[in-house]
């Protein structure tokens, strides 16, 4: 039962992601992407730690985009906004790279402080982005030291701040790294009693099937 559980569990924290992606649901730039793919680095194993949330995250952002244009108007198909959504990939990318450098028995501060470098990666990487191709043609983003630094801390004009959507990265990324990590080391490290008995009478058994006491 607990392999079986663990087996399902990356599937149930794709699920868990997918629906906190509902648009309203969290507060703008507070999301479990960022932590979703640092967790993926450091739990899932083999080519699942890369393909299942890039899958996710894909999914996910074509029905969003496919909401943003019908309902809201957003010219969310031009080219200059997917170049930067790309770069949203690459930010991902790294984050899983970056969760592929710890081990799943790191401890749970090493993971949490995991969780928030790389949320704070995510917004570097994105934020430049942002600035660089500049798909909304936001005035604000000249291409100077300066535009950049706006791009970073102010934003543009009629949204929130940029540091808003800072603070909301670096919480949310922690907060997520948290739950993420918490629930898989809970599952890790839980057995039933059935377990501990099954485990108990292992023990009990050497290599070719003769318990201790049948030695004797």
């Amino acid at each position: 039962m607990k392999e079986k559980f663990q087996r399902w569990l990356p599937f149930a924290l794709m699920l868990v992601f997918a629906l906190s992606r509902i648009p309203g649901m969290l507060p703008q730039n507070f999301s479990a992407a960022y932590a979703l793919a640092f967790c993926a680095g450091v739990f899932f194993t083999g080519a699942r730690a890369w393909w299942l949330p890039l899958v996710t995250l894909l999914v996910t952002d074509v029905a969003l985009n496919f909401y943003y244009w019908l309902a809201l108007g957003y010219n969310v198909w031009d080219l200059p906004v997917l170049k930067y959504q790309l770069f949203n990939y690459a930010a991902y990318v790294a984050l899983i790279w970056l969760g592929r450098r710890f081990k799943p028995q790191a401890s749970f501060l090493a993971l949490l402080g995991g969780g928030i470098l790389g949320a704070l990666l995510f917004y570097l990487i994105t934020n430049t982005a942002s600035w660089f191709f500049n798909p909304f043609h936001n005035p604000e983003y000249t291409k100077t030291l300066l535009g950049w630094i706006t791009a970073l801390t102010k934003g543009t004009g009629g949204w929130p701040q940029t540091w808003e959507f800072f603070r909301n990265t670096l919480m949310s990324g922690g907060l997520f790294t948290a739950l993420f990590a918490g629930a898989v080391k809970l599952t890790a490290t839980s057995e039933s009693p059935a377990d501990k008995k099954a485990g108990a009478r292992d023990e009990e058994t050497d290599p070719e099937g003769e318990s201790e006491e049948a030695k004797a």
